[in-house]
């Protein structure tokens, strides 16, 4: 001890000037390296050694994340690779144009629909309600310009006209219903006056259609045009409080066209069963359709997930739990959240209003925040009303963060979070809204740690330059 004080009163300022000069430049490299090692990779450098390499060699066990399962049966992982990333699906849930948008814009003086959104409904008309035959009926030749028409005056005119050349033109009325109605009962009734002419045509089409490929074409236009019409009947009843009659249309529809399931009308009606507090049907309707082999979506993994959180949301305590563990029940309702959190990561923030709803777009796209917003602008009533299941939420949703690996090549449950989910949904989420990005990792605490040790040895270095005999008097007392 006498040694070293004798030496430490030998140094000079120059020494402890040079000592947090170099030790400054040397933390400032680890800090460079670290955060392009960050940025890379998505880990820390020391960290990953420390966990990897250092761990073992004191005793400590390795905790590998487990393997990803596959998305689905019989799936081979160059598939899971080549599969499309960001596939953007019509909206089921999506509310009428003149009804709900336009009236949003009056009130707000907002654009709540997308140029780019709008343009993929267009494309969507285009394909539904029109055909290679339309040419031999005048009033289709009318409405096939109509769906072209980018200004919507211009369309509603065009669909008055199909209807004076032919008054049993059932695309004229969904026209008429989607964009000229301004309230939900005036859009159901062009919506039965297209149901109307859409089964007298429909009928007519099946008698003839193995005639000739374009009576064919015209059977599934005809076919398109009727499933929609119902579809958009049964949302009327829906939202006005007629619900057990918008369920009994849903399941019709779903028995009359049971292979149109890409049109995801199972997801309009969880909505209505959970309204009416059926949770034995919703779980009914889960067991057919929440399957490996089929693609998942928002709806129906956070759907599962309120269903096991409502087994025991209403007594669950997080002080509670820690104490004793939890149950074999509370552990199913817990994986659960984090199978849906896992899916679509953007929801929870929405469930527990950390961020704002705005109206759903026509179109989403799956596991991104488009699809998170139209969720939880019908589902967040629901989970309300169980007493409890936000808490849960609430409790347990952040702890998947934790174990998604990273970087996003990997999955748990599903096949690999897309990467282009934020430019999507830019395009179809109107410009006032600030869009969730996932993922968005906290930085490493090595980095934080790094960065404090070269900001506080540079400003040694300088009060070293600047007052140097304070400094060796503070530098020796320490």
């Amino acid at each position: 001890l006498l040694t070293v004080t004798v030496f430490l009163s030998t140094l000079t300022p120059k020494f402890y000037f040079a000592l947090t000069v170099t030790s400054s430049f040397i933390s400032g490299l680890i800090f460079v390296f670290e955060w392009w090692h960050f940025r890379k990779y998505g880990t820390s450098f020391i960290e990953q050694v420390s966990v990897s390499h250092l761990r073992p060699l004191i005793g400590g066990a390795e905790n590998n994340p487990p393997a990803p399962a596959a998305f689905s049966a019989g799936e081979s992982e160059a598939s899971r690779q080549n599969m499309p990333e960001c596939k953007v699906w019509r909206n089921p849930l999506n509310l009428f144009r003149g009804a709900e948008y336009s009236r949003y814009m009056w009130v707000t003086g907002k654009e709540p629909l997308t140029y780019y959104d709008m343009n993929l409904s267009a494309q969507d008309h285009q394909n539904f309600f029109t055909c290679d035959t339309d040419t031999l009926r005048p009033s289709d030749t009318v409405m096939q310009k109509a769906w072209r028409e980018r200004n919507p005056q211009a369309r509603i005119k065009a669909a008055y006209q199909a209807l004076e050349l032919n008054n049993d033109c059932a695309t004229a009325y969904v026209l008429l219903a989607e964009e000229e109605a301004t309230t939900i009962a005036d859009a159901e009734k062009y919506f039965k006056q297209a149901l109307k002419a859409g089964e007298m045509i429909y009928r007519k089409s099946q008698n003839c259609h193995s005639q000739s490929p374009q009576h064919e074409a015209q059977l599934r236009r005809d076919t398109n045009v009727l499933v929609y019409v119902k579809r958009r009947l049964a949302m009327c009843a829906r939202k006005l409080g007629r619900i057990r009659e918008a369920v009994k249309m849903m399941r019709d529809l779903m028995k009359e066209f049971p292979l149109l399931s890409m049109l995801n009308i199972h997801e309009n009606l969880l909505e209505a069963l959970l309204e009416l507090q059926a949770y034995a049907d919703v779980q009914a309707v889960l067991a057919k359709y929440d399957d490996i082999s089929l693609p998942k979506s928002a709806a129906i993994c956070y759907t599962a997930a309120l269903l096991k959180a409502r087994a025991v949301s209403e007594r669950f305590s997080p002080e509670t739990a820690s104490k004793r563990g939890l149950s074999t029940a509370e552990i199913n309702a817990v994986e659960a959240i984090h199978r849906a959190v896992e899916f679509n990561p953007h929801v929870p923030k929405y469930l527990l209003e950390m961020k704002s709803l705005v109206l759903p777009p026509e179109h989403i796209l799956k596991r991104g925040d488009s699809e998170a917003v139209a969720y939880a602008f019908f589902h967040l009533q629901h989970w309300k009303r169980i007493e409890g299941a936000l808490n849960l939420l609430h409790c347990t949703w952040e702890g998947t963060f934790r174990m998604i690996p990273y970087p996003l090549e990997k999955g748990h449950l599903f096949y690999p979070y897309p990467s282009c989910t934020e430019t999507a949904d830019r395009e179809l989420l109107p410009t006032f809204h600030e869009v969730s990005v996932y993922p968005q990792k906290e930085l490493p605490f090595f980095i934080h740690f790094t960065a404090g040790l070269c900001s506080f040895s540079a400003m040694l270095a300088l009060l070293t330059h600047q007052f140097p005999e304070l400094m060796v008097i503070f530098a020796k007392a320490v």
